[in-house]
């Protein structure tokens, strides 16, 4: 066997046919973990992000999570109405790009889509980040090491993901109900403690440092805003709507209600039992960081099994919380490929059946980010929020259009929802916004435009293109009694060189050998030999013998005085086409390349990137040990 496909059989799995693409479709029970990992894992730093905001306020800070959280649950509850609609009415997939587009245009389509790509990435980023300082939450000596943790973690679900949307599913399953339980008996636990044991935790919380300003709105805006992060990641399941087996519809819905009820519960318990328990935001990325549900966790149920089960379970779902934009950014990107706002390798699927493109782009940029940022979740907050509340705010304007347009059943009652929901998500955009600029969302404006720019940028490159080559005229066949005149570049003789020049005298009786002649020691010179070798045996074959030209070389290098001399035989003769047949060495070893020069690659490069319309280009590949 091939050890290259062994390898990657073992990493990425072995190749998928088409056919099987019915049997990596998934149900609610798989949906959960592969597209509501955001969303779930979000409840881990969304209200965290909200408390380092109200850091200043000390302890009277605690007491305004719960109403900043209750806004944003009802800000939850618009949007999952909305995206109930959305399932329904676009079953295709696309989420907000694909409501946008139809309904508000295709420049909407596209700032939705630029909007979305960026949430994406931030998630990416943000998730693996999130997870990583909550095990160094756990572990302080861990804390240096922040960065390759990050970096390593990217590595592996970028592997996974590209082993296929079922495996992945299957992998993060466990994960993410230990989490969901994991939690969900620490906030019983605590609330037991509340209510019964007079809000005495078990391990005291760190001490929340004395107020150091007073209560403003700007302090509450700017909390709201950063807690507004625990919203990310709910608009994943629109977008994935046909990873779903049939009827995927019913699958998606119930796999988005069952997604936002587990994350109402969460965010409601942290908001309940944090100022209960005195469980406050420490500054992320010093030496005394503890994250909320550490402390949480702790003040409900020691630091025992349990605590170290329940940190792992929130470290694992906050770096595989990245999964969702695994699963959701390469579709989003096969359909702007499609449209053409993207280059077409996006549209095709890999060996597993996904969208491998898409995925590896994930990873690099997410990398970037994270290398950047250093792999604090807090310094990439500030970016979080803004793409997805205008992802939000445009497909819930789309659906108000959708209704008014297409009328149908209830549909009043669904316009005024979803008008409802747009302007709630629009305001809370301009809130973040302003909130955030100076900390980082000037750059998130700033990405948005030229990720527009590089859209558009794109589409006018294909349009170009269709311009130029698209034509109704029949087949031209004026010109075919020319035969063409064929260049051969030689270096010396050998097999390589018989098999190039057997294929070019099968393509025209106007065959030219080129040598071009320079100091170096490795090229054998063929003017006194070419009578042999070529010209006699040509001649008792009946065959026109080919001509050798030898061009001087004034600066010892080669490929130049070769360009010269093909370029200079096409103007001289403007109704014939030059075909330039290279003969090329093909290595057995990957490894084998760097031990060549590759110049046949490079001439064929420099002839596609200079070349004339009547100048082609032709490959006679020799494979060494076959």
């Amino acid at each position: 066997m091939d050890p290259r496909r062994s390898l990657g059989d073992l990493l990425f799995g072995r190749p998928l046919a088409n056919r099987e693409q019915a049997r990596e479709r998934i149900g609610s029970l798989a949906g959960v973990p592969l597209l509501g990992l955001d969303a779930l894992a979000s409840a881990a730093y969304g209200p965290e992000a909200a408390l380092t905001q109200l850091l200043p306020l000390g302890a009277l800070g605690l007491a305004y999570l719960a109403p900043l959280t209750v806004t944003i649950i009802v800000l939850l509850a618009l949007v999952y109405v909305s995206y109930r609609q959305t399932i329904a009415a676009y079953p295709g997939g696309g989420g907000s790009y694909t409501v946008a587009r139809a309904n508000l245009g295709p420049r909407m389509g596209l700032v939705a889509a630029a909007a979305l790509a960026l949430d994406y990435i931030l998630n990416v980023a943000v998730g693996i980040s999130a997870g990583v300082g909550a095990i160094v939450s756990a572990v302080p000596s861990l804390l240096p090491h922040t960065l390759p943790l990050c970096l390593a973690l990217l590595a592996l679900l970028t592997i996974i993901n590209l082993r296929g949307v079922r495996e992945a599913g299957l992998a993060f399953l466990a994960p993410t109900y230990l989490f969901v339980g994991c939690l969900a008996i620490a906030l019983a636990l605590g609330a037991g403690r509340v209510l019964f044991a007079g809000a005495h935790a078990v391990v005291p919380p760190p001490h929340v440092p004395p107020a150091r300003a007073p209560v403003t709105a700007w302090i509450l805006v700017r909390a709201f805003g950063s807690g507004c992060t625990a919203m990310t990641g709910v608009e994943a399941v629109s977008n994935g709507v046909p990873l779903f087996r049939p009827p995927p519809v019913e699958h998606a819905r119930r796999t988005l209600t069952i997604i936002i009820a587990i994350l109402i519960v969460l965010l409601g318990g942290i908001a309940y039992l944090a100022p209960a328990l005195h469980v406050g935001a420490t500054v992320p990325g010093s030496p005394g960081y503890e994250s909320v549900l550490s402390q949480l966790i702790a003040a409900a149920a020691g630091r025992g099994w349990f605590y170290s089960v329940s940190i792992a379970s929130v470290f694992a779902v906050l770096a595989l919380s990245a999964n969702t934009s695994f699963a959701d950014f390469p579709r989003l990107c096969r359909l702007l490929a499609i449209d053409q706002y993207l280059p077409e390798a996006f549209a095709h699927r890999g060996r597993r059946l996904v969208f491998s493109h898409g995925i590896v782009a994930l990873a690099l940029v997410a990398g970037a980010l994270l290398i950047v940022f250093r792999g604090i979740t807090d310094r990439l907050i500030p970016l979080f929020a803004v793409g997805a509340f205008l992802a939000f705010t445009l497909s819930q304007a789309g659906m108000v259009m959708h209704w008014w347009r297409e009328r149908g059943r209830h549909w009043r009652k669904s316009l005024v929802v979803n008008a409802v929901g747009a302007i709630a998500t629009c305001a809370t955009v301009a809130v973040v916004l302003v909130a955030k600029f100076f900390e980082g969302a000037w750059i998130t404006a700033l990405v948005l435009g030229l990720v527009l720019l590089l859209f558009s940028r794109v589409r006018a490159h294909y349009a170009a293109i269709a311009r130029e080559i698209a034509t109704d005229e029949p087949l031209d066949l004026a010109g075919l009694d020319a035969q063409p005149i064929v260049v051969v570049p030689l270096r010396g003789w050998s097999r390589v060189t018989q098999k190039a020049l057997r294929f070019a005298l099968k393509l025209s009786p106007d065959v030219r050998a080129v040598q071009v002649r320079s100091d170096d020691p490795g090229i054998e010179l063929l003017a006194s030999r070419w009578r042999a070798l070529v010209e006699e045996p040509a001649r008792r074959a009946g065959v026109t013998p080919p001509k050798l030209d030898v061009v001087p070389s004034s600066f010892r290098e080669t490929t130049g005085p070769l360009l010269d001399y093909v370029f200079a035989l096409a103007d001289a003769h403007p109704g014939r086409v030059v075909a330039v047949v290279v003969p090329q060495l093909v290595e057995h070893r990957w490894y084998h390349y760097w031990l060549h020069n590759q110049r046949a690659t490079l001439i064929k490069g420099l002839l596609l990137l200079k070349g004339r319309p009547s100048i082609v280009v032709i490959n006679t590949p020799w494979y060494l040990g076959r």
